[in-house]
């Protein structure tokens, strides 16, 4: 099953929680990106993983480039109706054989004229069976891999989209995500976002808040799983006496709780040097990281303590051990991370 994007997203815009920190004049609430990670803090309180992260894919993730480099045209056809919730959006950016690795990417947009040609196919993309449009990331030119894409606003609708299939997941499920075929796709060429061969940088920078907006959905996630832990300990008893007195058990729930605490921290101070401006691309390689570890740790403690309650798909916490496991692989995977810190820390060997 699928939840409804439409109906969902249509509630949220009218809300005015899907352009948080986007501009006024597109119908944002025009505040700060803090504000926006405290919208994606309450919405952990969802109880699956799936409805929030596509939320944030139509917010925070399929939106930023188009807001900062954007032509007011492109902001008035595309962010406008995604902000109100009538227009659903996603995010092209993974291929079958280029993940992580973006720089390697094969989909191509040709220019005929006034129109770019599509051809190529994305993969595991949030939302894709049931958006509106997509902010894809497609290669331009024959140049560098670093200089040779763009990113472009493309309407779903448009012959030669091919959806291939709903992919099933092992978690996440709720959240529809496709594969997605373009045979001789035609756009107009003005429907690129910025300057054409800028779009590797512009979705590197299209990173650094998607990477921050999953670590601030999953920390509430975290202190609710761990909370539910303690009420199920409490009160479920062996060798007469609840799960939650032995040591063992509430011990570790201390130590859970603390690296919590540490890496809302983290989040609260890398988003704080982002909002005046700095780069934190370190930062929040750090935090998406220690995120996606942690995600995978507490849920994998505190199911042990439900015992056999655990190993059943009805309870919260066996939903998020499954669906936060993404975490650690979606936005860059782990090791995608720790290569940015080296090279922040000087530390990569030069090829």
């Amino acid at each position: 099953c699928m939840f409804p994007a439409h109906r969902v997203f249509k509630i949220l815009g009218s809300a005015g929680f899907l352009g948080v920190n986007k501009p006024i004049e597109y119908g944002g609430l025009g505040l700060d990106f803090s504000y926006s990670l405290a919208v994606a803090e309450e919405l952990g309180n969802i109880r699956c993983g799936g409805i929030p992260m596509a939320i944030g894919v139509q917010s925070d993730m399929a939106t930023p480039a188009l807001t900062r480099f954007g032509s007011d045209e492109l902001k008035k056809e595309f962010l406008q109706p995604t902000i109100s919730g009538d227009k659903v959006a996603c995010l092209g950016v993974s291929e079958v054989g280029a993940g992580s690795d973006v720089a390697s990417i094969k989909t191509k947009a040709v220019r005929n004229g006034d129109d770019l040609i599509i051809n190529g196919g994305k993969m595991w993309t949030t939302n894709g069976t049931q958006a509106d449009w997509m902010c894809l990331l497609a290669n331009t030119s024959e140049g560098p891999p670093h200089r040779n894409k763009s990113l472009i606003c493309l309407p779903m609708k448009l012959p030669g989209i091919h959806i291939a299939r709903k992919i099933d997941k092992i978690g996440m499920r709720s959240s529809d995500t496709a594969e997605i075929f373009f045979e001789d796709v035609r756009v107009p060429y003005k429907n690129i976002i910025g300057q054409e061969g800028m779009g590797f940088m512009y979705q590197m920078l299209q990173f650094q808040e998607e990477r921050l907006w999953g670590v601030a959905n999953c920390l509430t996630m975290m202190e609710n799983v761990i909370q539910e832990t303690i009420d199920y300990t409490r009160q479920r008893k062996i060798f007469q006496q609840p799960i939650l007195h032995h040591q063992a058990v509430h011990f570790r729930l201390a130590e859970l709780q603390t690296e919590v605490e540490l890496l809302r921290s983290l989040l609260y101070c890398t988003t704080a040097m982002y909002i005046r401006g700095n780069d934190v691309t370190k930062q929040a390689s750090m935090a998406k990281l220690k995120a996606g570890r942690l995600a995978r740790e507490v849920p994998d403690s505190c199911l042990q303590f439900w015992g056999g309650m655990g190993f059943c798909s009805d309870v919260m916490v066996s939903r998020f051990y499954r669906d936060f496991r993404v975490l650690s692989i979606g936005a860059g995977a782990d090791e995608v991370m720790l290569s940015i810190i080296c090279k922040y820390m000087n530390t990569l060997p030069k090829k």
